[in-house]
């Protein structure tokens, strides 16, 4: 008894064509039509089981139906120079009617039974006009998210940060001005209070508030000086220098 013809139609019939570049995973469909009557079995096989990952890889076709297989090459190094010797094959075998367990149907089926179809797979690397289109269609939501966002020039940003030092600066030597006011009444006010006749021998509440508050303003603006001397040299060699 001669084997059997592969009663399922393969698409694509011989060829597994997969197109790079292969840094990443590339796909492969491969449909399977059941034009009989029948309930159909299969199962698709490899030379290069770990280079493949197939889904599904087994199954059955009902009569009429068709299957979309999977097959998806995993990242390799590809060698233009090398040709490809990995080879697939679609095994198949009729499935019985009173029979669910296809595992045993397998097993016990005679080699006579058995159809099957051979594919060869073929590595292709994409021509330049493609690859430019694939770099040009992940490049455009980049391009389109940068000009959704409005950008500021270099020199626009830097005159935007240089008035606001300036204004720092401006507002900083006003509170200076203030307090060396401040300052000077409370020396007036010190002086005076200094010349006038002590009522008594302790001093009263009032006098050591105010020297307190004296001693404490003469330190204040020397120490808001050098905050400034260290804010505006700061600024100066960011900007200037």
């Amino acid at each position: 008894m001669s084997k059997l013809d592969q009663i399922l139609i393969l698409d694509p019939p011989s060829d597994l064509r997969f197109k790079g570049p292969f840094t990443d995973v590339v796909t492969a469909n491969l449909k399977l039509k059941n034009p009989s009557s029948m309930r159909v079995c299969f199962k698709v096989k490899t030379t290069a089981p770990r280079r493949y990952c197939v889904r599904p890889n087994s199954g059955v076709i009902d009569p009429g139906a068709t299957v979309n297989i999977s097959v998806m090459l995993q990242p390799f190094d590809y060698d233009p120079n090398e040709k490809s010797k990995h080879k697939f094959m679609v095994q198949t075998i009729f499935a019985s009617s009173n029979n669910s367990d296809n595992e045993s149907l397998w097993k016990d089926a005679k080699p006579d039974d058995l159809m099957d179809s051979k594919l060869r797979c073929v590595f292709e690397m994409p021509s330049e006009n493609e690859v430019n289109d694939v770099d040009a269609t992940r490049a455009a939501p980049v391009i389109n998210s940068m000009k959704a966002e409005p950008t500021v020039p270099a020199a626009a940003a830097d005159d935007t940060e240089m008035k606001k030092l300036l204004e720092k600066c401006k507002r900083l030597q006003t509170e200076i001005n203030k307090l060396n006011d401040e300052n000077r009444q409370l020396k007036d006010e010190g002086i005076r209070m200094r010349k006038m006749p002590p009522r008594s021998d302790h001093m009263t509440p009032n006098s050591t508030n105010v020297v307190g508050r004296e001693t404490s303003t003469t330190f204040l603006p020397s120490l808001l000086v050098v905050i400034a001397a260290i804010f505006i040299g700061f600024f100066f060699g960011k900007f200037i220098l």
